[in-house]
């Protein structure tokens, strides 16, 4: 189920003109450094890739129904902060090590 999580966040973004540069998925929690347009509100960003993933992943494995979060595959809220340049390396960085 993580690869095909991890390839429809890479859809998503790709259908939606955003660029992930980097993804770590961890068993109970998603680490994502995403660009998006500026136009693009944080919260709608989220909800598309949330909404969207959880659909197709509930319809493709319903054995995970006893798991979830009521009708969601993902928990309620998430945790955004904008990054520049020299703080991009270091949250980089992070969501690599998390992979160990």
């Amino acid at each position: 189920m993580v690869i095909r999580l991890r390839k429809l966040l890479y859809e998503a973004c790709r259908m939606n003109k955003w660029w992930i540069s980097e993804l770590s998925i961890e068993e109970d929690h998603v680490h994502i450094i995403i660009q998006t347009k500026p136009r693009d509100s944080v919260a709608e960003v989220v909800q598309r890739l949330k909404g969207g993933t959880s659909r197709v992943i509930r319809k493709e494995y319903p054995e995970l129904e006893e798991f979830l979060w009521g009708d969601s595959f993902w928990a309620d809220g998430y945790f955004a902060e904008t990054v520049g340049n020299v703080d991009e390396d270091v949250v980089r960085r992070y969501i690599r090590e998390q992979r160990r």
